[in-house]
């Protein structure tokens, strides 16, 4: 009988023994670096300096921004944003690298493959799993020329000798992110912007705008029916707020013209939208500061998009109370139908 159980233990600590070191060893599914260079023409560069600063909005998470005003307007651009802890619900230690050129502290000494794979595809230069907080899973929808457009601007920023500690995960989700970067399987083309619906779907989703507005479940998966439906709570340095419903229902979008859809992004295009102070708490992380310098082709072609989701009925509070954390919410009579953060 002792020999059976000592047979059973050994059995159980090999087990655990080769699930501890499959664990510490696994790798993201990955692919290597491309050998491509990208050339800096001035078309490129536009480009990339419309998308990185406006449309993607990269310095939202990559710049200190002071969240004492409301929209959290830029301080330092592209330094690194430091670090976010349990306190803004993060799983660990979430630290937003420094982008910039620099070759000690940033991007500098990345070839473009290996920035072009950590974008799209979520894995670093060394080969380790990005925290999927930065959107390579939406970031794999840039067309090819667009995230080379990124790239060729991105190495034009001025460099900022900013050292930024290394995220630290906590276990288990650790090693849940490994599972997270999927290798792009081909190339990927942009709609033509003849189709302004089909463009638009593609501006909502490289925006982010698919991703903050559509309600979740407890692994942070779309809930399924209820795309732009609204009630996906973020938690941040604004506080938590809960993004609006997006779809053409009477408690989203509905009876709103495209004239209005473009001016409420207007009204936050002068300096003085960049000085309006924020009680603590009482912020918003949507990104109206970055996205009122898009043009009016883009905006309109996001609102002709928007204007094909089914509609959803679901009135939200933009203000989240903590018990409620993911789950979408009742709107009072003043907050129903009202669109931003």
């Amino acid at each position: 009988m002792k020999k059976v159980l000592w047979s059973v233990l050994a059995i159980v600590v090999l087990a655990a023994a080769a699930l501890a070191v499959f664990v510490l060893t696994y790798r993201p599914a990955q692919r290597p670096a491309s050998a491509e260079r990208i050339e800096r023409t001035p078309e490129r560069l536009a480009r990339g300096e419309y998308l990185v600063e406006i449309v993607l909005g990269c310095s939202d998470c990559h710049s200190d921004r002071d969240w004492s005003l409301y929209g959290g307007p830029v301080r330092v651009a592209f330094g690194g944003a430091g670090c976010w802890g349990p306190e803004q619900g993060a799983p660990g230690r979430i630290c937003f690298p420094n982008i910039t050129p620099d070759p000690e502290t940033g991007i500098g000494a990345w070839s473009d493959g290996e920035i072009l794979r950590a974008i799209r595809e979520g894995v670093g230069r060394d080969g380790r799993a990005l925290f999927p907080m930065m959107p390579y899973d939406v970031y794999r929808n840039l067309s090819d020329e667009d995230a080379e457009a990124v790239v060729a601007y991105l190495r034009t920023v001025p460099p900022v000798d900013n050292p930024v500690p290394r995220t630290g995960i906590d276990f288990p989700v650790s090693f849940f992110i490994k599972m997270a970067p999927q290798p792009l399987e081909g190339p990927v083309a942009a709609p033509e912007r003849s189709d302004p619906t089909a463009f638009g779907a593609y501006l909502a989703q490289v925006a982010g705008c698919v991703f903050c507005h559509t309600p979740v479940d407890e692994r942070m998966q779309p809930l399924p029916g209820r795309e732009l439906a609204g009630g996906h709570v973020h938690r941040g340095p604004w506080g938590m707020v809960a993004a609006p419903n997006l779809t053409p229902h009477p408690t989203g979008l509905g009876g709103r013209s495209k004239e209005n859809f473009i001016g409420m992004f207007r009204s936050f295009a002068g300096e003085d939208a960049r000085a309006i102070p924020a009680a603590a708490g009482e912020n918003t992380p949507m990104p109206w500061l970055v996205h009122s310098g898009m043009n009016d082709e883009d905006l309109g072609a996001i609102w002709e998009y928007l204007q094909t989701v089914p509609p959803v009925d679901n009135r939200v509070e933009r203000r989240a109370r903590p018990a409620l954390d993911s789950q979408p919410v009742a709107a009072s009579e003043a907050e129903a139908g009202a669109i931003g953060g």
